[in-house]
Parts: structure tokens; sequence; C-alpha cells
């Protein structure tokens, strides 16, 4: 019979902290957990009081009574008796002077703004289920806190080499000068050496085009980024002439995933699969030429003339489809199947819908930068295809795939 786990805290404590009290009560409000969280809170404070004279700071000085101040946490309200010093020198760690929310209770806010909630359905949802009442003021004073980290985050140097880097947009509605406007957030999303993952950077931006690409990869460059080895694409207007002017061997990829995509936009629902099976074809061949050999094909059939449209797109973009047949299967799989970029685009889009529109480009930015900090975390490994994928970019890439790998 397994034996029963040692606890933490020795059950003869816990008895003691539980003696005449009604156990289903400890976690309500002012209850057990919060008059012990008080009582620590009042201990710290007390012993960082202690240090504090004992030290240089502490010479000729003495305890001079106790200050009260009401904190709020993630579970209520409770007021703190903060010790004091003749000399006023006194500056606790714990809960620093004019700090009225308990260390973590910001956390709790910036998280459930991360998730799209709104700055109203917040405080909402803290009266609801803590009983607190905070200001939408006191909401965005605290998510403010984030747009310093993401100039910081911005601005931080990246790795010298990145073997794919996918870039894509999506649209928000932001209030621009008294009208809500159509903006697009551009994301770089990097794949390194090893086949981790990194998101590069997010653009907000209403006009796009070859100077604002061309101001996006100089300042990847000035973030320390010297060579791409293949950069995918969404069709983005100017995108293939700013890159080869910052980075001249680079690959340029339209992305065959938002191809598809754009292509069953113009089929109705009952042909979808059709279509989609029919457009594998093209996609799958194994050269440029067996490539356009099946658009032509596609053009011909049932289908293509049908849906004229989307021969015709696949012919605009025919250019940066091209390099794709290239590559082996394995790499040809990583482009196509891009999960990652799916993934977080769907969690975006649906922060996005939740808000419906922002008041002003921080608010949009702010929101949009959680929910990719968010995912980031959750990247553990690398696609299953890298491993293949890794040894075929070093015979395609030879010298600068393994420069990456030795980065």
């Amino acid at each position: 019979m397994p034996r029963r786990k040692e606890p933490k805290i020795p059950d003869a404590i816990l008895d003691q902290l539980l003696a005449g009290a009604d156990p289903k009560t400890a976690f309500d409000p002012n209850g057990l957990l919060d008059e012990l969280k008080k009582a620590l809170a009042d201990r710290a404070l007390n012993a960082e009081m202690d240090h504090h004279l004992v030290g240089e700071a502490g010479a000729g000085n003495s305890r001079n009574g106790y200050g009260r101040k009401t904190v709020t946490t993630d579970s209520g309200k409770f007021e703190l008796e903060v010790p004091r010093d003749r000399q006023s020198s006194f500056d606790p760690q714990l809960i620093a002077k004019y700090q009225r929310r308990f260390p973590g209770f910001d956390d709790k806010i910036i998280s459930m703004y991360a998730r799209g909630m709104s700055t109203r359905e917040i405080v909402g949802h803290l009266r609801e289920l803590y009983g607190i009442d905070v200001s939408p003021d006191l909401i965005s004073t605290v998510t403010d806190a984030v747009l310093e980290e993401i100039a910081a985050w911005q601005a931080r140097p990246l790795e010298a080499i990145y073997p794919l880097v996918f870039f894509d947009a999506l649209r928000v509605k932001i209030r621009d000068e008294g009208l809500v406007r159509n903006k697009a957030v551009h994301i770089a999303l990097g794949v390194r050496a090893d086949g981790t993952k990194e998101i590069l950077g997010l653009w907000l931006e209403q006009n796009e085009g070859a100077k604002f690409w061309l101001r996006v990869m100089n300042e990847l460059r000035n973030r320390g980024v010297e060579d791409i080895l293949i950069a995918v694409v969404d069709g983005l207007k100017g995108f293939p002439d700013a890159i080869q002017a910052a980075f001249p061997d680079t690959t340029v990829q339209t992305c065959i995933v938002h191809l598809l995509r754009q292509s069953l936009d113009f089929v109705s629902y009952k042909d979808r699969k059709a279509v989609a099976a029919a457009l594998k074809g093209i996609y799958k061949a194994v050269d440029a030429a067996a490539g356009e050999a099946a658009l032509t094909a596609f053009e011909d059939a049932a289908c293509g003339r049908k849906y004229p449209a989307i021969g015709q797109s696949w012919r605009r973009a025919w250019g940066e489809v091209i390099p794709f047949y290239a590559f082996p299967d394995d790499v040809r799989r990583i482009l196509y199947t891009t999960n990652a970029i799916e993934a977080l685009n769907s969690k975006l889009r649906r922060a996005v819908r939740a808000r419906g529109h922002f008041p002003n480009d921080e608010a949009a930015m702010k929101l949009l930068f959680l929910v990719l900090n968010r995912s980031e975390k959750e990247w553990k490994m690398p696609p299953r295809e890298w491993a293949m994928a890794k040894a075929q970019f070093a015979v395609l890439s030879g010298e600068r795939f393994l420069k990456a790998l030795a980065g």
C-alpha cells in the first residue's frame, strides 16, 4: 500500500488554525485564508522593520507605532498595520509606500485583459467574484504598465540568422480622430535553427507599402538579424522589394496556406471539398513546370471555369509560388502546414472579436502583445517535421544554415 505523502505544513498546525472554525468558510472573503494572509503580511512587515533598525540606516532610529493601510488583494480587501520609524526612513519591500494593491493583484488584471475582457468586464468580474470595487481608470492604469514592456520587447536583440520567418497580418478596428478605421497589425514569427519559435515583432499600420516594409526590415537588421533564409509572406504589397533591399540572399515565398484560403473564399460551401482537392495537385507537384501544368489543368476543368478568379489569383502570385517547388517535401510540409501561425492567428482573432473595436492604437497593442506573450509560453517543442527539414536546410543553404546552428 503506497505511503501517504508528507504534507508541507504539518497537520497539527492546520488543525490548530481550523480549531473552532467551519472549514467550508476558510476560502470565503475575510475567512481564514484572508486572515492568514493578513497575519503573514503583518509578520513580514515587522520583520522588515527589525532588519531596517539593526542595519546602518537604523542608527539612532526606533519604532514609532503603526500606520493603517487598506490593500486590495486577488481575493478581497484587508487592512494592514504598517510599522513606522521615527526618522521616516523605512520603505517596506512587501508593499511599498503609496502602493494599495497586494503583489499578484495586477497580474490577475493583466491576465483577464489578455483573455480579451474589456475594462468594464474586468470591473464587473472583480465585483462579482471578490466583492472588490475598482474603477475602470485603475484597470487602465494597471494595463498601461504593459506599454513600457512592449517598448522593451519590440527593441530587444534578436538572433543573427533565422531559417524561416512567417510574416502575417490581421485587421483590427480602431477609433481614430472620431472614426472607427480598419488598421493592419503585422506579426513576424521566426523559426530558429533548432526549430523553436519566437515572435520577432508587432507593427500596427494603416497604410502598408514598400516604405513601411523597408522600415520593418531595417528595424530587424538594427536588432541584430543578419540573414533570413526563407521569408513566407501573405501577398503583402511591397514586401518582396523591401526584403531584397535589406536581405538580398533571402528567398521570398508566398504562404500556400493563405493562397488556399483566399481561393476558397470564392467558392460556395458545397464545392469547397472538390476545389480544395483539385488545388492540391498544384502545390503537391514535383516541380514548377508540373505545378504550372496542374494550374492550367485546373483552369480548364469544371471547377476552374466555374471559379475563374481562383486561377487568376494563383497566376498573379506565381512568381512567389515558384520557389516553393525547389524545396524537398520535408521543408514544403513546414511551409504549407503552418500550424504555429494559424493557431496564433486564431487566438488573436478570438481576442479581437471579443473586444469589437479599440479606443486607440495603444489599447490594441496592449491586448495583442499580451495574447502573443501567453502564446509564446505554450511553445515547448519544435514541429515534428523539423528534424528532417533541418538536414534539408543544411543541404539547400550550406554555410548560411550551419552558421545559424553554430550560433
